[in-house]
Order: C-alpha cells, then structure tokens, then sequence
C-alpha cells in the first residue's frame, strides 16, 4: 500500500468517530438536513474502499498501518482482501441508507444527535474490526461494538425492556469477548504471531500446535456468542427494543455477522479439522432450525426478521463449518444477499410502523394502496430471501444446496435442515412483505401512508441491488463473491453461479424449497399456534435462564459483600494486616530466605537514649486509658525516628519527619475530640490478643524482611544515578529533594492527592458529626 493510501485509509478509520464527535452539534444546527451531511461519512468510506476492489479482485492482499505499543510489537495495522474489503463496503454502504433512514424515523426527536453519535461509532468501531490486522487491533474494535450496541439497544432507556435487552447484550457478548481475548493469546504463544497476516501465512502451524483445541473452544466462544448461536442466541430478538434503525443496520451488515466474519477469517487456519467440521454444524444447524421455528410463533414483524436472522446466522456457521469450496461459496453469496434482503425487510417494518402505528401483523393489512413504494421494496426483499429465480438469494440458495448435496449421512442430515429452514424462511420473508399489504384494509392506530424519501430510499436501493446483483452475476462474482471465497478458502476460487436455472438437484432442492415455503405461508396461522402451544409446554429457556443467573449472581455478591465488606473497620484492618503478614513471610518460607541472625551493633549512648524513648513511647501508646493519649504518645515514635535521622546527617529529612509528625498528631487529636470517641477501650480480652498477634507476626515480618534486605550487597547503580544527574538534568543540589520533585514526582503527587483525599474524607466524617445534632434539635424544636 502507498503511502497516500495508507494515510487515506487510517482517516477512513478515524472519520465515523470524528462524525460522531460533531453529530449532536451538527443535529442541532441543521434540524432535519443533518441525516444527508453525516450520510457523506460512511458513504466516502465506502467510495475509498471501492478504489481497492479491482487490486483485490486480482489476487492481490494489502496490509498498513502504524506502530502502536513498540514494546510489545503490536501496531495498529490492517489487512485488506476479498473478505475484509467485502465487509467494509457492506457496513459503510447500508451504513450510509441507514443513517439516511434514521434522518426520517427519528425526525423531531429530541436525541436524534445522540442516536446519530451512538450509530456512527458503532460503524466505526464495526469497520475497525474487520479490516484489524493485529490481534490487539482486533480486540479493541471487538470491544467497541459490544459497548457502542449496548448504547444503541438502550436508546430509550426510560423503557425498563430497553436496559434488559441492552444489559443482557452487554453480558452476553462481554463474556464472548473476553474469550475470544483469551483465544487470541493461545494462539500468540501457539504460534508465535500477532497478526492476522502472519497467522494466515503460517498455513497449518496452528491445527498442528498441542493448544489448537483450546484456541478453537476459546475462539468459538467469542463467535458464537456475538453471532447469537444456540444457546446464546435469546439476546439478539430482544435487542429489537432499540429504534427500528438500530436493528436494520446490527441484524443485516455489522453486529451479529462480527462473529460470522471471525470463523471465516481464521477457517484456512482452523478449519479443515474433525471438531471445526463437526462442532460448527451441529450449532449452526441447531441455530438454523430453533430461529426459524421461533420466528413463526411471533407475530411482530420486527421480532419475526430477528429470529430468522438468527437462523441464518446458524446457517452461515454451518456453511462455514462444512468448508468445501462449494460450500464456502454458498456461505459468502447467502452472506451478502442477506445483508441486503434483511436489511431491507427491517426498514419495511420499521417504516410500516412508523405510518401506520403499529407493527403486529395480526393487526395489518391492505397497506398495498396507501405505501405502494414500500410494498414493491417488500416484495423484492422477500423474492430474494425465499431465493426466487433473478435474486442474489437464488443464486445463495443453489450454491447452499450444491455444497451439501447428499453424499453421505451427515452431508443429507445438514442437507434436510437447510431445506427445512430455507422453506420456513421463505414463509416468514413473504409473510412480512405481503400480509401486511394484500387483503382487506384494517384500521390502524395511525392513518398509513407513504413515508418521506428518507424512509423508502434505502429499502427499495437494497431491495433493487438484490435483483441487479444477481441479474449481473459475472461482474458481481468477480469484483465481491470471487475474492471473498479465496480469502475464506485461503485458496483460489472462483465463482460462476448464474440466475440461469441449472437443471439438478440444487435446482430440484429450490423447487420443493418453494413449496415448503408457500405450505408453511398458507398455514402460518395454525403453525403459530402450534409453535405457542410448545413453547407455553416447555416454558423454561435461554432467556428466563439468563434472568436467574444474574438474580443468582446479584444475590451471591450480596451476600458476600456482606461477609467480606459488613461495615467494622476493624475487620478491615486485621485482615489487611493478616495479608500483609502472609505475603510476607509465605514467600520468605517457600525460597529459604531468612535472614541470618544479626549482630547487634555498638551504639553510642545517645543512640541508647533515643531508643529508649522510642520504646517508652510504645509502652504509653499500649497503656493508653483513653484514644486521645494514645494519639498523642504515637507522636513519640515519629519524634524517635526524627532524632535518629539528625543523628545520622539527615537534618532536611528529620526537620520533615518532625512536621509530618506534629501535623499527623494535632490532626488526630482534633478529629478524635471532634467525633467524641469513647475514650476507653471495651473490646474483650480474646479480641485483645488477636489484634497484639496480628500486630506482632506483622512487626516481626517486617522486621526480617528488613534484616533480609539489608544482608543483600548494596547495589550503588541508582545511588550512583541520582548523583550523576541530578546537578545536570534537575539542576538541583540537594539530592533528596530532586529525587522527590523531580525523579519520582509522579508518585509524590500521587502521595499529595492520597493525603488531600483522606483530608477531605475526615472532614466530610467531623462534618456529619458535627451538622447532625443540630437537624435533631430542629426536629425536636
């Protein structure tokens, strides 16, 4: 890549966050122009990333990016192919309607700038993902699409549904995420690399290294649970409380294919194994059939798209898991038709709310006069989802079917409930595109109509791109599907699908698809019916389970809380100096290093008298009758340590050792007398002796350690430092000063705040004290 390139390509990175930066301020000042200026943003992205099509058809890959955290050899760097490039024109392209769509939808409401802010990062961060090179890169991103969505699903977050599902998405994909870092660090120490390009490059060193099995599990398990893969898979339809834009964009071009786009990402590395092979079907084939089944009990349109966009994200899974090239292909061709059919659909639905009030579709009908553009944008939308003849979703659905075929067992079981979910899936796209269109008109809580050019713009361009795609199938295969399946494969690919029919058991398997559809279409009725009666059967599920685990989780952490934070300082205090003990002398007892016995040293007798006082001091402090004297005999160990460091030629550090202490002591006594402290101790005799145990295995830890250090050779390097340059570099002559204010001035500002916070904290404490008896006399009064 050029160096022009690279640069373009790192501000099309940074330019979604530096939209969302002004989108409130830009909201504001242009009212409901503001949709088509922060359109520009996605859409000159998506015209940048254009430019690298015809190098990528031809083979070629691109990598940049810039250094990041030298250290540890990680920049933040890119690698662009058929895959990567793909992904990023799908999330800027419908991007760019979608933000258009949400000018119209949200239009007057009084977040609309924030909606805008939240949605543009997402889009960055979604773009920063699949164009990520390095793993950290990759996690960053990764990360941010689980925090930018909890934004977006929780838009209305005076709506109590809202903040579950956008909770519930949060801890779902949270967790996934923190696997998937986990992933990704066994397969650093696997291999050695932390990059997707040299990961890629290392061909088959991952599937032959002894952690293979634990990267893929740890991997699996931050791609299915942000692809929504059974069981995981409850957290997506009830993300569909966000704004109908929110779930066209996450359900068609970005969120829930982020873990779509890992497996195929890391399949020329991981796949082409037994467990890749197995574990990928049977969860994709499972999602596949549960989102189908589930979609038909709904009567929501928008909850209807959603779970048959978890079925075809298990199709995906499956698709990818089986990892012929036929397959593969079929894989990358369903991805991209769904993205457009779908993302059509969920603005239909959005848009038929928005007019007509309501999104039941018990409750529609006739809409066909009154919304004919949005009606035709339906039509052609669900014509490719059900895979009818001239739709990319036909071509999808042949290549489906020639990948699987029925050449053996497994191949025919995977086969049957494509076949299955294919159909059901045709009843559910057609029964959202006509139901609410065809027949007689009902009354609606709003008086339909067509909506505004906003509104119909983008269902009915990505509705059309799924006829013209498919009619230009040559082109579409060698600039998209082409490139996409070699870097999927890792292998040269190339594509020739046609909307020609082929006669054969791809077009035999579409054919009984159809009538599998329209049967299901007729009765879809009875068989929401069917599907309520064994739900209300089974009653538990993912759903209801993930709502027991947190209540189990928030009552666990409250009870202990409890046990560990019950409010007595003092327990706080012995177990922190039990830790300190512990961690003192445990490792001293595992790595023989005690000291060896001292010899006591020959003292003038000053230094005689000086710890004399220290110790009458200690004797005052224990025999203390009230806390008051006490805090003031503590004042002579301070003293006691002053004289000694005058005594050894440390005036500057004992004339400091003499204020600390006065200040400590004077402020001690005035909180004491403040707060009005029982002025004996009543504690019993046991809690006595465990406090002078704590307190005496502490001293003596302490006391070794100290004895231990000072029997290690003296090591003058950073003595020697300090001399050498604190003259020259900090000009200044007293070396304890400049170590303080200059060396190590971080940490004595950190040593500043912490004093400054506790200040604040006892006066906040002499305070309460000191204001409550006088609301109790105004009480009484």
């Amino acid at each position: 890549m050029t160096a022009d390139g690279q640069w373009l390509t790192f501000l099309a990175l940074l330019l979604p966050f530096a939209a969302a930066a002004i989108a409130p301020v830009l909201t504001k000042a242009l009212k409901h122009n503001a949709a088509w200026v922060l359109a520009l943003a996605p859409a000159l992205i998506f015209l940048h990333f254009t430019g690298f099509v015809g190098t990528i058809s031809s083979g070629e890959t691109l990598t940049g990016g810039y250094v990041w955290i030298p250290s540890l050899s990680v920049d933040f760097s890119w690698f662009l192919d058929g895959l990567s490039v793909t992904f990023a024109l799908l999330i800027t392209g419908i991007g760019a309607l979608i933000v258009l769509y949400a000018g119209g939808y949200l239009k007057g409401h009084e977040h609309q700038g924030r909606f805008f802010s939240f949605i543009l990062m997402f889009m960055g961060s979604m773009l920063g993902l699949v164009v990520a090179d390095s793993f950290l890169t990759l996690f960053v991103f990764w990360e941010l699409t689980s925090i930018t969505s909890f934004l977006l699903i929780g838009f209305d977050h005076s709506r109590e549904a809202s903040r579950r599902a956008a909770l519930q998405a949060l801890v779902v994909t949270g967790l996934g995420g923190l696997s998937l870092l986990a992933g990704l660090l066994v397969i650093w120490s696997a291999t050695g690399v932390t990059s997707m390009s040299a990961l890629l490059a290392s061909e088959s060193a991952l599937r032959d290294a002894p952690l293979y099995m634990a990267a893929l599990v740890l991997v699996l398990g931050g791609a299915f649970t942000k692809s929504a893969q059974f069981p995981f898979h409850f957290w997506l339809p009830n993300a569909m409380e966000a704004p109908t834009p929110v779930s066209a964009y996450l359900h068609s071009a970005t969120m829930v294919k982020a873990g779509v786009y890992l497996l195929m990402r890391l399949n020329p590395v991981l796949g082409d194994t037994a467990a890749w092979e197995t574990i990928l079907p049977v969860f994709g084939g499972t999602t596949l059939l549960v989102g189908t089944l589930l979609a038909v009990r709904q009567t929501d349109l928008k909850l209807m798209l959603a779970y048959t966009t978890v079925a075809s994200l298990g199709l995906l899974v499956m698709l990818t898991g089986v990892g012929s090239e036929k397959a593969v292909e079929a894989a990358v061709l369903y991805l991209v038709a769904h993205s457009m059919f779908k993302g059509a659909l969920f603005m239909v639905a959005g848009l038929v709310d928005h007019e007509s009030g309501t999104r039941d579709i018990t409750k529609l009908g006739g809409l066909r006069k009154a919304m004919p553009v949005t009606f035709a944008a339906a039509v052609l939308a669900a014509a490719s989802m059900g895979g009818v003849p001239l739709f990319f979703g036909f071509l999808a659905k042949e290549e489906i079917y020639a990948g699987l075929g029925f050449a053996d067992g497994w191949t025919t079981l995977l086969t049957l409930v494509a076949l299955a979910g294919n159909g059901l899936m045709f009843a559910i796209g057609f029964a959202v595109a006509l139901k609410p269109f065809l027949g007689a008109k009902t009354e609606t809580p709003k008086h339909a109509h067509e909506g505004p050019i906003l509104l119909w713009l983008g269902p009915l361009v990505l509705a059309g791109l799924g006829l013209v795609s498919a009619l230009l199938s040559g082109v579409s295969h060698e600039l998209v599907s082409s490139p996409m399946s070699t870097a999927v494969l890792g292998e040269p690919v190339t594509v020739t699908i046609s909307t020609v029919p082929h006669i054969g058991l791809p077009l035999a398997l579409s054919v009984l698809t159809v009538a599998l559809g329209i049967l299901v279409f007729i009765m879809l009725g009875q068989g929401r019916a069917t599907m309520a009666g064994i739900l209300a059967a089974i009653g538990w599920g993912p759903d209801k389970g993930f709502d027991q685990v947190m209540r189990g989780l928030t009552r666990l952490s409250f009870r202990v809380t409890n046990i560990i934070q019950n409010g007595r300082l003092d327990y706080y205090m012995t177990a922190t100096f039990i830790a300190v003990a512990v961690a003192v002398l445990v490792p001293m007892g595992l790595y023989d290093e005690w000291p060896a016995a001292p010899q006591f040293p020959r003292m003038p007798f000053y230094e005689w008298t000086v710890l004399l006082i220290a110790l009458i001091g200690l004797g005052a402090v224990i025999y203390a009758r009230d806390r008051l004297t006490a805090i003031v005999s503590l004042g002579i160990q301070g003293f006691a340590v002053a004289l000694i460091f005058m005594l050894l030629g440390a005036p500057d550090l004992s004339f400091t050792q003499f204020m600390v202490e006065t200040l400590s002591v004077v402020i001690l006594a005035l909180v004491m007398t403040r707060l009005r402290l029982s002025p004996t101790d009543h504690r019993p005799t046991g809690e006595k002796l465990l406090d002078i145990a704590v307190a005496g295995t502490c001293g003596a830890a302490l006391g070794l350690m100290l004895l231990r250090v000072t029997q290690v050779p003296f090591n003058t390097e950073l003595s020697d430092f300090f001399s050498q340059y604190s003259r020259v570099i900090a000009h200044g002559r007293n070396i304890v000063n400049v170590i303080l204010v200059d060396f190590r001035g971080t940490d004595t500002l950190g040593e500043i705040a912490v004093v400054m916070i506790a200040g604040l904290a006892i006066l906040a404490l002499v305070r309460i004290r000191s204001v409550k008896p006088l609301a109790d006399n105004k009480e009484e009064r």
